[in-house]
């Protein structure tokens, strides 16, 4: 499968005429060549942007409604298409990706409409015969630079908002998952030119010139700490907005007044999906001493029944990780944490069934501490460690011995000990005995290390525009507090 870049609303190649391989982590065999896109190739994209921003900003918001609907429209039209290619290139399984597919769908339902609001307010005056309004505008060309593990969830989240704003975009999809993104280019060629553009290629030759660039305004980016903190500096050099969401280590409390069947299905759940490959999964349990026997033996049977093998179905639960380096940081992870004193319960290997692709079994894990690297970065892969606490505060405490901040989940019946635990744990989304729901109304983000801005809701809408004062005096007079200055007393109005 041959593929091109999209810029300008044109099928390219890269400058450098170079390409690279797209692999099925399923099954490790090469599925496509994907151009090699360089600084070149994204300057390119970016002066399209520019171009397209000057009518695209100006453009009715009933015309805009139309077209962002127009977009879910043909991505539903397509469902099966992409859920498909992104099994194929990523890995998770094709039910996960459907339904991916139909939230990436309804984000920009949701943008087509929030987008006609609030554009602005109107604000009291200063003085008389004065009218004060503040308008929101967009910044112009965003650079939206997204990960592999929901390659089209995590780019709706930005191109949606900053497109219902007014700006232009370009996109650049991770090396590892390009193929959907670049199949984009139908749903987005109804689009006036340059409005939406896709350069692939890898993150200093492609991704970093579209940070640099003089002709971008805003980076949306979503992936690791080390590379969020790489794009911040290289942004503030130029005073550049960035909006970062960079991951987490995110806690899960389990309080002894729940039941423990549905509690374990739901740990699982925020703990394997994906394999772990979420920004929000469950990657430390803090559980309440009395029931804790019983949560762990939950964990373990429900780990070892989960149906490993091709995300393409059927009857599969968990595909593999999307390629062997990732799977060796996870391996190497639970080595060091086994070293340490941790014990391995179940999983923590590869699974023997298979020759080719990447997996990796669904661990879980006991006798950890604080300590442990385990318990204190992100992990991203099918890991559970659990640590036996004595109560909520306890538990509360843990959760917040992190530098991360994105997401936390709490199972309980206790109203006290949830808002208790909602109000002093620093994250950006806490769950509270329902892990990992989103909502296109309600903001989405990180505190601390996890990053700054928000994704979703019309806190998403807002990041992507900025605030103007326009003043008006709609009777012109020379103002009394104008030179020259009255000496004789205060001024008066």
């Amino acid at each position: 499968m041959l593929t091109q870049m999209w810029i300008n609303g044109e099928f390219v190649n890269s400058s450098s005429q170079q390409r690279f391989d797209v692999i099925n982590p399923a099954t490790e065999e090469v599925i496509a060549t994907v151009p090699r896109g360089n600084a070149a190739d994204a300057e390119k994209a970016v002066a399209a942007a520019n171009a397209a921003f000057k009518c695209w900003r100006k453009l009715g918001s009933l015309d805009v409604k139309d077209m962002l609907r127009e977009v879910a429209h043909k991505l539903r039209a397509k469902s099966e298409d992409f859920a498909t290619l992104m099994t194929m290139e990523g890995g998770k399984p094709l039910i996960e990706n459907r339904d991916e597919v139909e939230w990436v769908a309804s984000c920009f339902e949701y943008y087509s409409e929030i987008g006609r609001d609030q554009k602005g307010r109107v604000v009291a005056p200063v003085f008389e015969h004065q009218l004060s309004y503040i308008s929101k505008e967009p910044y112009g060309t965003v650079a939206a630079i997204v990960p592999w593990n929901y390659p089209l969830l995590l780019l709706g989240w930005k191109v949606a908002p900053a497109l219902a704003a007014g700006n232009t975009v370009v996109i650049k999809p991770s090396e590892y998952t390009p193929l959907s993104t670049l199949a984009l280019a139908q749903i987005f060629d109804h689009l006036p030119k340059g409005v939406v553009s896709i350069v692939t290629g890898f993150g200093k030759e492609c991704g970093e010139p579209l940070v640099t660039s003089k002709g971008t305004d805003l980076i949306a980016f979503t992936g690791s700490v080390d590379t969020g903190r790489h794009i911040a500096v290289l942004a503030a050099q130029q005073l550049k907005k960035t909006h970062l969401e960079l991951g987490g280590n995110d806690p899960f409390i389990v309080c002894d007044d729940v039941d423990v069947d549905i509690t374990v299905a739901a740990g699982a759940w925020a703990a394997f999906l994906n394999a772990g490959q979420v920004c929000t999964s469950a990657e430390r349990f803090y559980v309440l001493e009395p029931i804790a026997k019983k949560f762990i033996e939950g964990m373990v049977e429900t780990s070892k029944k989960l149906r490993l093998g091709n995300p393409m179905g059927p009857d599969v639960d968990m595909g593999p990780l999307v390629r062997e380096v990732q799977r060796q940081k996870v391996e190497a992870k639970v080595a060091r944490a086994k070293q340490q004193g941790a014990k391995i319960l179940s999983g923590g290997k590869r699974p023997p069934q298979f020759s080719k692709g990447y997996f990796y079994e669904p661990t879980v894990i006991t006798e950890v501490t604080p300590e442990m690297e385990l318990m204190r970065s992100e992990t991203f892969g099918p890991v559970a460690p659990i640590q036996v606490v004595k109560d909520i505060n306890e538990a509360i405490e843990l959760a917040n011995n992190s530098e991360y901040g994105l997401g936390a989940s709490i199972f309980t019946n206790d109203l006290e000990k949830a808002l208790t635990a909602a109000e002093n744990i620093k994250a950006g989304t806490f769950w509270i005995n329902d892990p990992l729901t989103d909502n296109d109304a309600a903001p989405f983000g990180g505190m601390r290390a996890s990053g700054h801005g928000r994704e979703l809701g019309i806190e998403g809408l807002d990041e992507f525009r900025e605030p103007k004062h326009v003043l008006i005096d709609y009777k012109i007079e020379r103002k009394k507090y104008w030179f020259p200055y009255n000496w004789s007393g205060p001024r008066k109005t």
